[in-house]
């Protein structure tokens, strides 16, 4: 077992930032932790690091009770979205620091150092100083240092978070590999649904300071267990709108209907709340299928080979994602096409019944 929260719990005066949260992560692959900004991704993760002191509940690594054990007493690794080295020593004494405060050996920390240097492409840079180094570098630096330290815990608070485009998409590709086959648990939060996605591993959703589910990465995104799992994974958001289902038909608000597919048909009659995710509205039917629907266009956005397109369905607003360059006006009426056959219905206490 690696990393256990036991009914863990964090308040600040009369505000909860962390509500009662039981939890066990993996000790293979990545942790994710996934929420919008203030939904407690960095709270809970100086809990387990021993940085912040839980209210209530116990926090257990690898069988033993450390709730109340001090961080310098763990072997833990920390790595921040800001840029967080000893701006007065070089390179390498930065990777070593953690290995010469744990009294490790001369040459098993040049060892040690020499070997992170080279799975970062920091060699060349070892006897530079943080400020001579660009953005990407310094976090190669920060990253290197947990490497390094060989850390049972290894947090990974956002790390991309302040590098360019292309940087992040290098190191979001490294990192996987680079703890693979580490003997440790690696815990990494992010705000965006797709790098979540790209790191794969397991999940956890906080909203608001509660863990809404865990899980392996590619099954939650897949088959969430409610409407707010749904709704966190997702970016662009969720489409979402109140249908009925009425034996051999969905209704939903605005004349819009369809005839229901097959995994549906088991589903008893009633009103229910449809989630379509952005991707799964496209401005073209793929090999006929989708079902037609007409929104005023309210945004456009063009990047790249991708365009998203907000629209108004029923006086709801909606979201397509799709791949290639598609031009609408502001105010003109847009035929999209629908995959309903991938859409998601959730009861009206938001638990997920069918999709």
């Amino acid at each position: 077992m690696a990393l256990e929260l036991k009914n863990l719990t964090k308040r600040v005066g009369a505000e909860t930032h962390i509500h009662e949260t039981t939890l066990v992560l993996t000790e293979q692959g990545f942790n994710i932790l996934l929420g919008t900004t203030l939904s407690g991704k960095t709270t809970l993760m100086q809990l387990m690091a021993g940085i912040d002191k839980p209210t209530s509940g116990e926090i257990w690594f690898k069988g033993a009770n450390v709730t109340g054990m001090p961080v310098q007493k763990r072997n833990v690794a920390m790595v921040y979205q800001q840029f967080i080295n000893y701006p007065n020593f070089t390179v390498y004494e930065n990777i070593a620091s953690p290995l010469r405060v744990a009294k490790v050996p001369k040459a098993e920390v040049r060892d040690r150092v020499a070997e992170v240097a080279a799975l970062l492409q920091l060699t060349p840079m070892l006897k530079r100083r943080p400020s001579e180094l660009s953005g990407g570098q310094q976090q190669r630096v920060a990253i290197a240092r947990a490497l390094a330290k060989d850390a049972d815990l290894v947090l990974l608070d956002e790390p991309l978070a302040n590098l360019d485009y292309k940087l992040r998409e290098e190191l979001r590709d490294e990192l996987p590999k680079l703890f693979a086959g580490r003997h440790c648990t690696v815990v990494y939060a992010t705000t965006e649904p797709g790098e979540a996605l790209l790191l794969g591993g397991y999940i956890g959703l906080l909203h608001e300071g509660r863990l809404v589910q865990y899980g392996p990465t590619s099954e939650i995104y897949r088959k969430p267990d409610n409407l707010l799992a749904a709704q966190v994974f997702s970016d662009p958001p969720i489409n979402t709108a109140a249908i009925t289902k009425r034996g051999d038909k969905i209704v939903m608000s605005g004349g819009l209907e369809w005839d229901v597919g097959g995994r549906l048909r088991s589903v008893p009659d009633g009103s229910y709340t449809i989630g379509i995710r952005p991707h799964h509205i496209q401005p073209r039917a793929i090999n006929g299928q989708g079902v037609p629907i007409t929104g005023r266009v309210l945004v456009t956005e063009i990047s790249g080979s991708e365009s998203v397109i907000h629209f108004e369905l029923a006086g709801q607003a909606w979201v397509s994602q799709s791949h290639g360059v598609h031009r609408f006006e502001v105010g003109e009426d847009a035929q999209l096409y629908a995959d309903v056959g991938r859409a998601m219905f959730f009861d009206p206490s938001g638990n997920h019944v069918a999709g």
